[in-house]
């Protein structure tokens, strides 16, 4: 056995994150981690990394028995991790960010040309493709992740922890990803995948541990499971199948009608003459590989950039060129697309967290009123199962899944008739997905409009009455429920289109 995680318990005050969870993992071997936020993932490959220090329990490398006070000590035992949130400098190259530590040396300069041959070299090892000479601010997500994973492997990994790998990934990165993962495998390089997207655990994965509530609630060979199962193992229960029931739409609550959004002094437009609507009862969904305007149609839409031309109404008022506040007044709410960006003060509490945006109703004669903060916000916690020790708790202790739970929460609670919902299920696990979907859902049957914003082609095709698809900037076709499918999204997101299917 490579290693051997045994009695693993790690005690912060009364809190259990980890409750004697044994974890092992053989020579080439991939082995998936899942379980629901808030569960013991991260801070069991914490203590694995050396992060943190458990409070019981023995870690062994090839029957050796190790201690890992830091980082350093698990790189030298053969451990790499790939956070979720790159550890690269924009500013620095491919090669400078994968030989950093490991500096080859002209004399007494560091010699550039040397660490980019060594990069070369380790790339066509492993089959991993980089510029050596490129800055990591010029390259997209997927290359900056085999930057991450080169420059783990050239440390000496044997042993990969990869933390939500394909969180901010296109679906062609995705793929490539996951069988660069199975290519590696069969190097002797082994994995552990900390993921909540079951479909590809199941794809990937040996073998997968799932955690609930820092306990082990089953080990399972992936070829003799399936993502029902590991769903009861990580929820404790049947996940009720959503419905997305017949509904007649109503009139427009969102309309744009001809934006554009010029881009810098000679480049394209950001967005190009951009028509379309959003009716009562309705969640249209805008599908599109990362970089293509769906962020700039997001902040176009709330105030946040100023339009170049067209016109932008919510609830028939004329809101473009307004103040984010002004937008908000006219009947909206929002599910920013990164929750830590955009949605969350990381260093002030899950009370304060959640009364942002309400402070209208949360103060009488400009003085906060405490109690009612309190007492709501917790109701939302309650409501949305968001974990966490007390209101008192900095956001940023919470996993990302309850953040985004209680970001959904805050929005929700609004009961605007407009809610744009970006990137609403990223990263969080099958329980607080069905969770989210059924706000949504329930304020669509409520006559509310819903503007989807996803990466996640199979939450579009589930959610939306229609479908919008992002290309360069445009729409490059729209298409109705009953008749979209992965591959004509697929082809319009390539700029192709839908007929072609056909």
């Amino acid at each position: 056995m490579l290693l051997q995680m045994t009695g693993i318990t790690k005690r912060y005050g009364s809190l259990v994150a980890n409750d004697a969870v044994d974890f092992s993992l053989e020579e080439g071997e991939v082995h998936a981690l899942v379980g629901e936020n808030g569960a013991g993932k991260s801070t069991l490959m914490r203590i694995l990394y050396g992060e943190e220090r458990p409070t019981s329990g023995s870690i062994a490398v090839q029957g050796k028995e190790m201690s890992f006070a830091s980082p350093s000590d698990a790189i030298a035992a053969g451990i790499g991790m790939v956070h979720q949130h790159f550890m690269l400098f924009p500013s620095f190259t491919v090669a400078e960010n994968i030989m950093i530590g490991r500096e080859p040396k002209a004399g007494i300069t560091f010699d550039r040309k040397a660490a980019a041959e060594q990069v070369r070299a380790l790339s066509e090892k492993f089959g991993m493709p980089v510029n050596p000479w490129q800055k990591i601010a010029d390259c997209p997500v997927g290359i900056q992740q085999r930057v991450e994973i080169l420059k783990v492997l050239g440390q000496g990994a044997k042993i990969v922890i990869l933390d939500e790998p394909t969180g901010a990934l296109t679906p062609l990165e995705v793929e490539w990803l996951l069988k660069a993962i199975k290519d590696l495998s069969k190097q002797g390089i082994s994995f552990i995948l900390i993921s909540h997207k079951l479909n590809e655990v199941m794809e990937t994965a040996d073998r997968i541990t799932v955690l609930r509530d820092g306990k082990v609630t089953g080990t399972v060979k992936a070829s003799e499971t399936d993502a029902d199962r590991l769903s009861r193992l990580m929820v404790g229960r049947e996940l009720a199948k959503q419905e997305r029931d017949r509904l007649e739409p109503g009139g427009a609550v969102l309309a744009l009608e001809r934006v554009t959004l010029a881009g810098a002094k000679g480049a394209k437009p950001l967005l190009s003459d951009i028509t379309f609507e959003v009716r009562e009862g309705e969640i249209v969904g805008i599908a599109g590989i990362s970089g293509n305007g769906q962020s700039e149609l997001i902040q176009a839409i709330s105030g946040l950039i100023a339009v170049s031309e067209g016109r932008i109404s919510i609830n028939g008022k004329d809101v473009t060129g307004l103040s984010p506040r002004e937008v908000r007044e006219a009947g909206f709410a929002h599910i920013p697309e990164d929750r830590y960006m955009w949605g969350a003060a990381k260093d002030e509490t899950v009370a304060d967290n959640g009364m942002m945006g309400h402070l209208g109703s949360f103060s009488r004669r400009g003085l906060l009123r405490r109690g009612t903060i309190r007492e709501t916000v917790g109701k939302w916690v309650t409501q949305y199962k968001v974990k966490t020790a007390s209101l008192d708790t900095k956001v940023g202790h919470l996993s990302g899944g309850n953040m985004q739970k209680l970001i959904v929460a805050r929005e929700m609670a609004h009961g605007t008739s407009f809610v744009i919902a970006a990137e609403p299920t990223r990263g969080v696990d099958v329980g607080a997905m069905e969770i989210i979907h059924d706000a949504l859902l329930k304020r669509r049957a409520d006559r509310g409009a819903i503007l989807l914003v996803s990466s996640e082609l199979t939450e579009i095709l589930k959610l939306s009455d229609r479908i919008l698809v992002m290309y360069e900037g445009k729409i490059s076709g729209e298409l109705k429920a009953e008749e979209a499918t992965e591959e004509k999204i697929s082809l319009l997101m390539a700029g192709g289109s839908a007929h072609e299917t056909a």
